[in-house]
């Protein structure tokens, strides 16, 4: 057996039979493509077929459509990957440990990823991870270094969420959920910010502080951890690691820090070596300098809107240069990046009006896409919102009222959840009707639809030509953007 928290592709026999369960998902449908690019006999299973598994299929890669034990048997897999949603009781992870094969979470073969690259960059943080590591991937594209990618997101120029480049470079997201991103090592990590997230894994703001501190201690001595300067969490979250370096007597990684303004940086006590300075914005798009150890570099005009998009093409930027990025390569991908699937997209229009989605489930998240579109040229904005888990809605409620109540009129849908018992739900007793009544209470707008076909047509009843239809939330909801643009 492999270890799984040690081993990379190199210890698995070349045309290696390795199976998919769940790999119609966004991280799994990548990790199988990659897979395949590597030299290995790749098939999985999904109970939904999708675009994706219709892709894979066209790829030569061998779909199931159910999850049966009989998969197994005639796939004849050495090895399966499975993502955190399945559980013990699934036919397949049954079949399979009859048969004593090893199987590896979604984390753990991503993680071998990591252990075979040359040079890996991992991009961690609570929001932007994808925006961020897509950005960073165009700078080293742009530089023909030829990276190796895995995204969170589908990205156009990649036909998909990953890129099959050499084994010198990865750039991967680094998703704390379920703490999957400790089974990655790093050469340059990037922490972009650190808030109250996944609560079912993180009841406190000190636990996530505490996870993503382990999480700089697996990166190399002589590697790189680039952050956002004033994040007063991420401060602490590198503090607490140090403690842990300077108690092994390791070498601790060199920080560089990242900020909108000069003043001393909170994680290093000292001016920022990446600023962004002279920040305009020019029909709602930021355009700005970008000042690296006290020298400007690069003039930068991005084409997605938001205060925050500076902040993660700063990071970005310093990930890029570090890893042999030129300021004309950086410069050059950040003028032409138009963004992720479902990070600021815009859909088309709709009676007259820019339909826009975004994957701001999160309060912080959907503040930060809000302000956003308000800078862009428009009548009113409608946002049409739905919240990710109950979970994470019922402890963040009041972040969700205070993010939500500025707003003109927001259309609420009911939370979504794909990885919560029907007892764990009914146990929360929460319901995104109930940010929606608390938003009126306090002198808010607010409607909350139970089913979808209502939302839409209340749609319909109140926009106007010029306004903004802004839908923020998982993919459940944001396929309304693809309805209403068909």
């Amino acid at each position: 057996m492999l270890d799984s928290k040690t081993f990379t592709l190199n210890d698995i026999k070349s045309g290696a039979r390795i199976y998919f369960i769940g790999i119609g998902g966004i991280s799994m449908n990548g990790l199988a493509r990659l897979a395949k690019h590597a030299g290995f006999v790749v098939g999985g299973s999904d109970n939904h077929p999708s675009e994706r598994t219709a892709i894979l299929e066209e790829q030569g890669i061998k779909i199931y459509g159910s999850q049966i034990a009989a998969n197994i048997d005639d796939f004849k897999p050495d090895y399966l990957v499975k993502t955190a949603a399945i559980l013990p009781h699934n036919e397949e992870v049954k079949r399979a440990t009859e048969l004593e094969l090893q199987i590896f979470d979604r984390a753990e073969f991503l993680g071998a990823f990591t252990r075979t690259h040359k040079n890996v960059i991992n991009v961690s943080g609570t929001h932007g991870k994808t925006t961020t590591t897509s950005m960073i991937s165009m700078m080293l594209i742009e530089q023909d270094l030829d990276p190796t990618v895995h995204l969170g997101a589908d990205l156009d120029i990649f036909d998909g969420t990953v890129r099959a480049g050499s084994k010198d470079l990865l750039v991967s997201e680094a998703c704390e959920f379920n703490r999957s991103f400790l089974n990655f090592s790093s050469t340059t990590a990037v922490i972009t910010n650190i808030d109250h997230d996944h609560v079912d894994c993180y009841p406190t703001i000190e636990d996530v502080i505490d996870v993503f501190a382990k999480f700089v201690r697996l990166v190399d001595d002589d590697g790189y951890v680039v952050v956002s300067g004033h994040d007063k969490n991420i401060a602490r979250s590198l503090a607490e690691a140090k403690e842990y370096f300077d108690k092994t007597g390791r070498k601790f990684p060199q920080v560089v820090t990242c900020a909108t303004d000069s003043e001393v940086c909170e994680a290093t006590g000292k001016k920022a070596d990446f600023i962004a300075k002279n920040i305009t914005f020019e029909n709602g798009l930021p355009v700005f300098d970008i000042e690296i150890n006290g020298e400007t570099k690069i003039n930068v005009s991005l084409k997605i809107p938001g205060s925050h998009n500076i902040a993660n093409a700063l990071n970005a930027a310093a990930a890029a240069y570090l890893n042999g990025a030129t300021p004309e390569a950086i410069q050059s991908a950040l003028d032409s990046f138009n963004g992720a699937d479902g990070r600021y997209t815009v859909k088309g229009k709709y009676r007259d009006c820019d339909v826009v989605v975004d994957y701001a489930h999160h309060p912080t998240a959907a503040r930060a896409t809000i302000e956003a579109a308000s800078n862009m040229p428009h009548n009113d904005i409608l946002v049409v919102f739905q919240p990710l888990t109950y979970n994470r809605t019922k402890k963040l409620f009041e972040d969700y009222v205070t993010s939500l109540l500025p707003c003109k009129k927001v259309l609420f849908s009911e939370i979504f959840s794909d990885r919560e018992s029907a007892s764990a739900i009914a146990e929360l007793a929460i319901s995104s009707k109930d940010i929606s009544d608390e938003i009126n209470k306090r002198g808010g707008d607010s409607e909350f639809f139970a089913d979808k076909k209502d939302l839409r047509k209340r749609i319909d009843e109140l926009i106007k030509p010029g306004d903004i239809i802004l839908i923020l939330g998982p993919e459940d909801i944001r396929e309304m953007g693809d309805e209403l643009c068909s």
